[in-house]
């Protein structure tokens, strides 16, 4: 499971959303949703792009607007390099990925790929290592940089509550969450697990600091003892939003994205925390061998580092800037937002990228079957 697949799918849905509403035009749509800082190409899905010499192939979870990435990133790529961007919206599954790799003549070059994914196909020997002469670390949050991933956006799992019901005495960390007599009402949580084992870790009295290794064991019987207070496990950031707009539930862990959103359109009234929340990174990932060279690729990586283009990622769809310098570019009143920021990014804890890439598989069937049970 590609975790961050339904997050991608959710950034381009958010845009849609603004054009519908004329908050934005088609063609700002078209150029934003490209712009994903490459990790979402607006490509039509099953319509594998093969390489040709004089480019590289970027590989996301797909999309509607097929001239979109080249308006946004492929032209001004190729004006400054003189080599050409293709999209395929085909989806980099890992095993995608490691078939590429064993075909022995790939036709991808750059993946959208979780960082947890993309170390353990590096360390098989399928991807290239990133190249931090041509990707700037200093253009990187400190701990964010991987030996085959680099990052380019953030987001978190926190918590969102309702403000009409809990103005007055309002959640303070994970543990008001799973607190059902302080804070009546249903609650929902992600599907996918990602980041609902550290909650649920929090939730049963672990500290931030000793999360990792995470105790799945623990964790799963929390989720056996706490299941029935969760009215929906919502697996797309749409769901996550009506749950909480409705009044289904009064409080839910959802992505930071959707509960800017919510804070926005509610004028407050569903309102959110950064504490106790779980930063996760997005990364950019190149394939061994990859047909427009290891040197093309790293520099359209280091392209994607530009502070104003993060900015309008931030602007447009909440995303945190991977690089720090666009962290002041970002208005005040709009800074608490930002994941990333100095006082948010403290009161949370990064996802262990080493942790997911040992054991999120595993974790995830069983958790599942928890939930579905």
């Amino acid at each position: 499971m590609k975790q961050n697949q339904t997050f991608t799918d959710d950034q381009l849905e958010l845009l849609a959303q603004k054009a519908r509403t004329g908050k934005i035009s088609r063609r700002k749509f078209a150029q934003l949703g490209a712009a994903l800082l490459g990790t979402a190409a607006l490509a039509s899905r099953g319509a594998p792009v093969l390489a040709d010499d004089g480019q590289i192939v970027f590989v996301s979870w797909g999309g509607d607007a097929v001239d979109a990435y080249d308006d946004a990133y492929g032209k001004p790529f190729e004006e400054a390099t003189g080599i050409r961007v293709r999209q395929d919206g085909s989806g980099p599954t890992e095993g995608a990925i490691q078939a590429q790799f064993e075909s022995g003549s790939p036709s991808w070059d750059i993946v959208d790929a979780d960082a947890f994914s993309a170390e353990t196909l590096g360390k098989k020997g399928m991807m290239e290592p990133i190249d931090y002469s041509v990707v700037d670390k200093s253009k990187t949050r400190e701990g964010f940089g991987w030996e085959y991933a680099a990052s380019s956006y953030f987001f978190s799992y926190i918590i969102a509550y309702d403000a009409t019901k809990f103005g007055d005495n309002p959640p303070t960390s994970m543990a008001d969450f799973f607190d059902t007599e302080t804070y009546p009402g249903k609650r929902s949580m992600y599907k996918w697990g990602a980041g609902m084992w550290e909650a649920l870790l929090m939730g049963d009295g672990v500290a931030q600091a000793d999360l990792y290794p995470l105790d799945i064991e623990r964790a799963h019987a929390k989720l056996q003892d706490f299941k029935e207070h969760v009215i929906s496990f919502w697996g797309n950031g749409a769901e996550s939003q009506s749950l909480m707009l409705d009044g289904e539930a009064s409080m839910a862990l959802i992505w930071s994205t959707r509960a800017r959103l919510l804070d926005q359109d509610t004028d407050g009234e569903v309102s959110f925390i950064w504490q106790d929340g779980i930063l996760s990174p997005g990364t950019m990932a190149v394939i061994k061998g990859n047909p427009g060279g290891a040197d093309a690729a790293m520099k359209f990586i280091a392209s994607a580092q530009d502070p104003e283009k993060q900015l309008v990622m931030f602007d447009m769809l909440s995303q945190g800037p991977a690089n720090p310098a666009a962290d002041d570019l970002i208005p005040e009143d709009q800074r608490k937002y930002n994941p990333v920021a100095p006082d948010n990014f403290a009161k949370q804890i990064p996802l262990d990228v080493a942790w997911y890439e040992e054991n999120y598989g595993a974790a995830l069937d069983e958790y599942l079957a928890i939930i579905s049970a």
